[in-house]
């Protein structure tokens, strides 16, 4: 999430134990051990442990029957990171190791294909340009491939939020005697600007270029039609005068982090898309949960709501005050239609976007799958980005069969795997223990009732998931945002990227405002809903005391919001900032560290958290100019191109070389872009 977007209301009112509480009672018990062991039967030996299937029971007994060694999946990464630490910056270009080079790739604007007109830097570009170009404020990110080399390929890039003051060539238009909003060409530019892109890119005598004109290039915007399924499609939740079966929506927004499928989809995730809406009048209950707006949309875009210009209510329908008899006659469901994971197959153009609503409705940040094994249910995890929310999974009900990663119909593929199966949602506890609750009809609450009590169907439950979490009591965490799996370990990898409103101090967050963020990481257990936790890594600035610098960072990796995370398939993590803290903003910008986790282990094999002992093994890897978020990672499989994105930089970039510094006194409207990271030499980025 960008701290522009950031919504600072506490919107979570149930009384569930916080995390901080739960982490003050886990203090004893900290340095616990990682074991293949289900938690029930740790329970029973008396001991607590990082369990279950992160290693596919490889572990999990002491003394497992023999096994072929060409059987057994390796455990451990074997990469080392052969890059020094570069040190922070605060510049108007990147800063990247020795022996490497950054190439903008794709910035805000690039022309997909011939409707648009090319990118004006005074910012006259018009709404059709918009909705065939590059959109703006790029976030999570995927490549994938079109040829064994990975010189060929498509990057899906979400695009979270606009900024109206650089779309525009002087801001937004807006009346000077009402201050709405008057022009419909610009609101329809800003809906435009918004979703995610697909794009070809192919790499030339080094450098990746956009393909310009291909079949697989396109928008998905805020006005792109879009399919639903799931618990929630079809039913009269999501009833509209544009849909009035309930099958459809129109757009996507707010997306920022992401995911990809074992079958070569991409998921592009909705997350603080409550205030593109606004509801006058009276409120649902599962409105006044998420926090849709009671007074204005985010951009005003329901300004223009009747305008002479207005097609088929485009901007009509943020506003979801009931105004009919009827829900298909109005917009009151409209938002019902957001919050959701989208699923896009970007190898087949003439797809419509599909919204997987069994996985939960919220302010999604990102989504994950576990670790695959044959014959099991996947996994998907998929945090909530609000302080004091939550984290959830979905356990599908299909069972895991490799032959889909070759599906050639990807999307019935993905109902397959995403339409069915059960929700939960992560309670902590002390000891490293942790439940999954099932959010379904029959699961009980705090007070001994069940969920059949307050919701009559699981398309109520999906509606209102965060109210329903708050009735089975899991716990409200310090803004959950990106989740990724070790390829190794399966242990599951968790950014809690701040939350300064923490009043108590504990002993493992000893600060009475989480400023800094950390890492928690987390095995399942035996069951669906067992699983064992630690915390991996604190944020914190280099010279902070031993109550706050408790991961012992230097100048050479000192961070704050850690906000991104992704796990190359080598093994390697990569940690990206949305830093806000200044006493590490002083001192560098937003930036992407690596480190490889499953190397971090003692003498008896067992993992190690990040300390002043081992803290070196945390590299500063990255650096991104003044005013910018470091987010989105992907990676060519062959591993010689890193591609990350530069959300909304403040005087960048100057030209093709991203590590180029805009000359003093120079002003150029800022883009945001993705960045190319490779070696010179050509070889494996990072080591």
């Amino acid at each position: 999430m960008s701290k522009a977007t950031f919504d600072p209301t506490r919107y979570n009112k149930s009384q569930n134990e916080p995390f901080a509480q739960v982490l003050d009672k886990h203090l004893s018990r900290r340095n616990f051990v990682k074991s293949g062991l289900g938690v029930s039967a740790l329970t029973a030996f008396g001991g607590f442990g990082l369990a279950g299937c992160g290693s596919d029971d490889n572990n999990a007994s002491s003394t497992p029957d023999p096994v072929p060694p060409t059987q057994v999946p390796p455990s451990q990464s074997s990469v080392t990171l052969g890059f020094e630490s570069v040190a922070g910056s605060r510049l108007d270009a990147v800063v990247i190791p020795e022996g490497y080079r950054a190439q903008v790739l794709a910035p805000w604007g690039t022309p997909l294909n011939s409707k648009a007109g090319e990118w004006q830097a005074d910012g006259s570009n018009t709404a059709q340009d918009q909705a065939n170009s590059v959109g703006q404020n790029h976030d999570g990110m995927h490549f994938f491939p079109l040829n064994e080399a990975g010189t060929d390929g498509l990057l899906c890039i979400n695009h979270e939020y606009i900024e109206p003051d650089a779309l525009h060539p002087n801001g937004p238009t807006v009346d000077a005697d009402t201050g709405l909003r008057t022009l419909v060409d610009e609101v329809r530019k800003e809906i435009n600007a918004h979703g995610m892109t697909v794009v070809r890119i192919k790499l030339n005598g080094g450098n990746w270029e956009v393909v310009k004109d291909d079949k697989h290039n396109r928008r998905f915007t805020g006005a792109s039609t879009m399919d639903l399924s799931g618990p929630v499609a079809y039913t009269d939740k999501v009833v509209t005068a544009f849909s009035p079966d309930g099958s459809q929506t129109r757009g996507t927004l707010n997306n920022c982090g992401n995911g990809y499928t074992p079958w070569g989809t991409y998921l592009t995730c909705e997350e603080n898309w409550p205030g593109y809406f606004v509801n006058k009048g009276e409120m649902t209950q599962a409105q006044r949960r998420i926090g849709v707006s009671s007074s204005s949309t985010r951009y005003g875009w329901a300004d223009l709501a009747g305008h002479a210009e207005e097609r088929l209510d485009e901007f009509a329908r943020f506003d979801v005050t009931p105004k009919a008899s009827d829900a298909i006659y109005d917009y009151r469901n409209e938002d019902n239609g957001y919050g959701y994971i989208v699923e896009v197959d970007p190898y087949n153009p003439n797809s419509r976007a599909v919204k997987r609503t069994a996985l939960g409705r919220f302010r999604h940040e990102g989504c994950a799958f576990g670790k695959l094994t044959e014959g099991e249910p996947l996994v998907f995890y998929s945090g909530h980005d609000s302080r004091f929310e939550y984290m959830y999974k979905f356990v599908s009900a299909a069972l895991w069969d490799p032959k889909d990663a070759d599906s050639s119909n990807r999307l019935a593929t993905g109902a397959k795997y995403m339409d069915e199966g059960t929700l939960y949602v992560a309670k902590f506890n002390e000891g490293g223990l942790g439940e999954w609750l099932p959010l379904t009809l029959d699961a009980m609450t705090k007070d001994g009732k069940t969920l059949a009590d307050t919701f009559a169907s699981q398309a109520d439950i999906i509606i209102n998931t965060a109210g329903a979490a708050d009735l089975v009591g899991a716990t409200p965490m310090d803004r959950p945002e990106w989740c990724v799996v070790d390829p190794f370990t399966g242990s599951v990898y968790l950014t809690l990227t701040n939350n300064s409103k923490r009043t108590e101090a504990n002993a493992a967050n000893p600060r009475l405002k989480n400023n800094f963020g950390h890492i928690i990481r987390w095995d399942e257990g035996a069951s669906d809903t067992e699983f064992s936790w630690d915390i991996f890594l604190f944020g914190s600035p280099a010279d902070g005391d031993d109550a706050t610098n408790l991961s012992g960072l230097t100048e050479l990796n000192q961070l704050a919001s850690p906000d991104g995370l992704a796990f190359d398939a080598r093994g390697i993590l990569w940690i990206q900032t949305d830093n806000g803290a200044k006493e590490v903003t002083e001192h560098t910008n937003d930036q992407m560290l690596a480190i490889v986790p499953s190397k971090m282990i003692d003498g008896n094999g067992k993992p190690l958290t990040v300390t002043a002992d081992n803290q070196t093994e945390l590299k500063r890897f990255f650096v991104g100019p003044n005013g910018c978020e470091v987010t989105g990672f992907a990676i060519s499989p062959d591993y010689t191109s890193v591609f990350a994105n530069i959300q909304h930089p403040g005087n960048w970039p100057v030209s093709a070389n991203a590590a180029e510094e805009t000359p003093i006194g120079t002003s150029i409207r800022p883009r945001a872009a993705t960045v190319v990271l490779r070696k010179v030499d050509g070889g494996e980025v990072g080591i």
